[in-house]
């Protein structure tokens, strides 16, 4: 996952912003998408994101630009790449090696519709995770992300989810600035899905504070933060790929 030092950006998207719809310059962004494609040593695949359960499979000749919030690949050399400044990005990898997987979480992804969202969408299309008895041996990471201090949400996020599974009302605590205003576990309420899923141990964002996009403004960037008080916002990337 990358972080937002390193770029050539400059105001509220210095320095290595690598989102191409923000407002930035196009020369820039260019400038630094072939910075972290080169520390990679592979190609990354931008989508286009949209909150949404697509998924696509990538090879060598899928452009960037691709309607989707999750993708997998078997080719070596692609990276399999999400955006996000406060979204939670997801990296799997099967047991084997042989494939990985990169998922773009927002609640609205995670949550879905009727309980099936973004996960779920990627377990029916990736092979190494349409076995369920299977799913315990993929590994799982969990990048930065808004943490469970700063993630205010209306009542409507809430019920998304605990209308899907009741127990994930522990991952909600009402706010303390705003009254019918919750305190969501993005990090959290994706550990619970992943594990009702069948995947096993996850390692990565925990929810604790050095996690939070919010609150480390000069190592994240935050849409909710940066796009109140300075307009905009930069984006990070996190990405997994076969060597």
């Amino acid at each position: 996952m990358s972080t937002r030092a390193g770029g050539v950006s400059v105001g509220p998207w210095a320095s290595l912003n690598l989102g191409d719809h923000v407002g930035d310059a196009p020369d820039a962004v260019a400038r630094n998408r072939a910075r972290w494609a080169q520390a990679l040593g592979a190609r990354p695949v931008f989508l286009r994101q949209v909150h949404g359960t697509g998924v696509v499979r990538l090879d060598a000749t899928t452009p960037d630009g691709t309607e989707a919030d999750a993708c997998w690949t078997d080719a070596r050399g692609v990276a399999c790449t999400v955006l996000v400044a406060d979204c939670l990005p997801i990296l799997l990898a099967a047991p084997d090696g042989q494939s990985v997987a990169a998922v773009h979480a927002g609640w609205r992804g995670l949550a879905g519709y009727d309980g099936n969202g973004v996960l779920e969408a990627l377990c029916a299309h990736w092979p190494a995770a349409q076995a369920p008895e299977r799913r315990c041996a993929i590994r799982v990471w969990i990048g930065a992300a808004i943490g469970p201090q700063a993630f205010e949400v209306g009542g409507e996020v809430r019920e998304a989810f605990v209308a899907a599974c009741p127990s994930d009302a522990e991952a909600f605590r009402p706010s303390p600035h705003n009254a019918d205003r919750w305190l969501a576990d993005l990090p959290g309420l994706a550990r619970r899905r992943l594990a009702r899923l069948g995947f096993g141990p996850v390692t990565g964002n925990d929810g604790s504070a050095p996690w939070c996009t919010v609150g480390n403004p000069s190592r994240f960037f935050s849409h909710r933060r940066d796009a109140r008080l300075l307009g905009h916002s930069g984006r990070l990337g996190a990405a997994i790929w076969r060597v």
